[in-house]
């Protein structure tokens, strides 16, 4: 399977995991390298920085895989950008998955505050990787800004509903020429398998593997099938068609037919 590929990263595997709302640590670490991910996202608001002890989150992940700070939980641009600022100083990278969140119920980004705060990061010299709504519009806009890749959600944030628009993903995959990562809405390893299918570059979740009964079975499961949607991406689906079409030739049948 080919690299995904955005900013700096190079990366082998196409799954990106997060670290919240695992039942402990250690399921979380075990469920990391089920998942064969190699970039795993932290939200910068609620970790503690300063915390510098071996049991630390980005301790326990960062000398395993490579970290990707959000800014979940700000409702601002002003608070993504002094979010992503702190992230940078702390962890010496520039790249930041940014969230702009704009509801409490659903959780939907807020769209004019997601592209004020990308316009300011951009010219900082961040590398940003938007978290917004599965409107095409919008995500050529954000590519067109220069955003590394563009991160659409499937459904709303830790509902597991899977892709419910999936024609939305097929135009904005047709619009925009940088990564497609769909971000929220994946429950199982179906719903990652369908976005991969559509043509989607990289799934982004964390519920639906920390959510799980079983996370180290379902980061594996999650896996494969974000393999096997990508190789039946490239490999080209048939057509779909109405009516039936035999998959043998009519021509050329033996007869059954007798003669007196």
């Amino acid at each position: 399977m080919n690299e995904l590929k955005f900013g700096d990263k190079v990366l082998q595997s196409r799954l990106i995991v997060g670290t919240a709302q695992y039942p402990n640590p250690d399921i979380m670490l075990k469920a990391l390298e089920a998942s064969g991910t190699q970039l795993v996202t932290v939200a910068i608001r609620r970790v503690n920085l300063e915390d510098d002890s071996e049991e630390s989150l980005l301790n326990l992940v960062k000398d395993k895989f490579d970290v990707l700070p959000n800014t979940a939980g700000c409702y601002t641009a002003k608070e993504a950008i002094l979010t992503a600022q702190l992230a940078r100083e702390a962890l010496g990278t520039s790249m930041i998955k940014l969230e702009v969140i704009g509801d409490d119920e659903t959780l939907f980004p807020d769209i004019p505050e997601l592209i004020k705060a990308t316009e300011k990061l951009l010219d900082d010299g961040f590398t940003v990787l938007p978290y917004c709504n599965d409107d095409p519009v919008t995500c050529k806009r954000l590519a067109d800004m220069g955003c590394a890749a563009v991160m659409p959600l499937g459904a709303p944030i830790g509902s597991g509903m899977g892709i419910r628009n999936p024609y939305n993903i097929m135009i904005i995959r047709d619009m925009v020429d940088v990564p497609l990562i769909v971000d929220a809405g994946v429950g199982t390893a179906s719903d990652a398998s369908i976005a991969m299918e559509l043509g989607c570059d990289g799934i982004l979740l964390n519920s639906a593997i920390a959510g799980a009964q079983h996370p180290v079975k379902m980061a594996h499961a999650i896996k494969l099938a974000v393999e096997s949607g990508r190789l039946a991406y490239e490999a080209g689906r048939i057509p779909r068609k109405l009516y039936a079409k035999a998959s043998s030739p009519l021509e050329g049948l033996i007869s059954t037919s007798t003669t007196e």
